[in-house]
């Protein structure tokens, strides 16, 4: 059982994460909070295997949130939930230790299957949240989107044929385990594969790594819905 904490200063959203986490039978709600403090409270009380929190709350908002959970209590995997416009705030929260990231308006499937990629140790971008990531950094910063996709390109280039497989699946959220079997190799081969993507891309996670693999052009996104 997948026990989960919902974090959102809205009781409306809180209840429809809840109604959708609660279609899928190994999944359990084990605390609801209506802001960041109280949801790195009822972390800490409750141990949960996920927290999914919403990206801005009232006084400590979910990055912020993000972080203190990560640091207090390692064993919980984050989620964070946005909406469209706030694509600095999610560049925020790859430093900050969230794992997932979901759109409030995308497909209730996603939310099941962040949460359980999460769960598993995996990281879990929604299609629509990277593509918006990446266009956003191709809109800001060091050159324009050509320029940002070579770059990426280029750090790619530097994994071998193998460690390229592993990142594209990485990409489309999938755990170590499920990429093991994709791959027909045993698992502690693709833990290697991963630490050794993480350090040849200059990455902290596997979040930051499956952004390189939708810049990149390995995982193929959906066009954007408004």
């Amino acid at each position: 059982m997948i026990r989960t904490l919902i974090a959102d200063d809205e009781p409306m959203v809180r209840a429809g994460v809840r109604a959708v986490l609660a279609t899928d039978p190994g999944i359990e709600v084990v605390a609801e909070a209506g802001d960041g403090r109280d949801a790195v409270e009822l972390t800490l009380r409750h141990r949960p295997d996920v927290a999914v929190l919403d990206i801005r709350m009232p006084g400590m908002d979910g990055i912020r949130a993000a972080g203190e959970i990560r640091r207090a209590a390692p064993g919980t995997g984050v989620v964070v939930l946005t909406t469209f416009g706030e694509d600095e705030y999610i560049l925020r929260a790859l430093g900050g230790g969230a794992a997932g990231f979901l759109i409030k308006s995308g497909e209730p499937e996603e939310l099941i299957a962040g949460v359980r990629a999460v769960a598993e140790g995996a990281a879990y971008l929604s299609p629509r949240v990277a593509a918006r990531v990446v266009a956003y950094l191709a809109s800001t910063g060091a050159g324009d989107r050509a320029a940002r996709r070579g770059t990426a390109r280029e750090r790619v280039g530097a994994l071998t044929p193998r460690e390229r497989d592993v990142l594209a699946l990485i990409g489309t959220g999938l755990s170590n385990g499920r990429i093991a079997r994709r791959l027909h190799v045993v698992e502690g081969t693709v833990k290697a594969h991963v630490s050794s993507i993480l350090s040849r891309l200059g990455v902290e996670n596997r979040a930051a790594a499956a952004v390189v693999a939708h810049e990149a052009g390995l995982v193929a996104a959906p066009p954007e819905r408004p």
